[in-house]
């Protein structure tokens, strides 16, 4: 049974991550099966939790992958584009021809393997719940590296997700090469762009146009925000 998620959907900056898992049910040892039931919905473990998850899942799994997708890779394609195909890319290259292939809520583009759509996958599915782990942990150790470049916007700690603490420093500091131009979000008014937001929570959302966490992603948004940036002052440097 092979399980895939995906970490980054409604953030402000940094990559998408994506993971898939091959668990082989008859080789799993008792030490791997009790192991896999620690497992849970990423984002309902602790940091820690997840680090320490981290290794059982890879020793139990026969197979596991994980992919990312570039910031201006998101921009050009759009969130769910590319996350479908990342998750796709994925269960590609783990999944044999005879798998049942897990996808937590939705289905990915066919490519030649059975596959079944879990909603609430990661809290039902030890297969999606280690991919889960396994993306989340990979991107998160991404983001904390990429603060080492970036030591103004507080990657260290926010990973890329809205915090107060990550738009007040949008605000004092402007936006990174990881910040994402396609996500229209009330953390980006200081660039003072009209027509960015202009739905509000409870609208009903017009077709093509993505609801997320903190915002909406369109393709007018992008436009915009792409424009401001390369008419924006370069950003000036900071020191650790």
């Amino acid at each position: 049974m092979a399980g895939a998620d995906e970490a980054g959907r409604g953030c402000l900056a940094g990559p998408l991550f994506a993971a898939a898992v091959l668990f082989d049910l008859e080789r799993l040892t008792l030490a791997d099966r009790k192991a896999l039931a620690r497992l849970n919905d990423s984002k309902q473990h602790t940091e820690a939790g997840r680090e320490a998850l981290y290794p059982l899942v890879m020793r139990a799994a026969s197979k596991a992958v994980i992919v990312s997708r570039c910031v201006r890779g998101i921009d050009a394609r759009g969130l769910h584009r590319t996350n479908l195909a990342a998750l796709r890319q994925a269960l590609m290259r783990i999944a044999p021809p005879d798998a049942l292939c897990l996808v937590d809520g939705f289905r990915v583009p066919e490519f030649g393997v059975e596959q079944k759509a879990v909603v609430g996958g990661d809290s039902r599915s030890a297969a999606i719940a280690g991919a889960s782990v396994l993306a989340k942990v990979a991107r998160d150790r991404f983001m904390r590296r990429a603060a080492q470049h970036h030591p103004g916007w507080d990657f260290e700690t926010n990973v890329g997700y809205s915090t107060p603490e990550h738009r007040a420093a949008i605000r004092a500091n402007g936006i990174t090469p990881l910040h994402r131009m396609s996500f229209a979000s009330i953390a980006y008014t200081q660039l003072d762009l009209e027509g960015v937001l202009d739905v509000v929570e409870g609208d009903q959302l017009p077709p093509g146009v993505e609801d997320h966490a903190y915002g909406v992603e369109t393709d007018a948004a992008r436009e915009a925000l792409m424009a401001a940036a390369a008419e924006a002052e370069p950003l000036p440097s900071h020191q650790p």
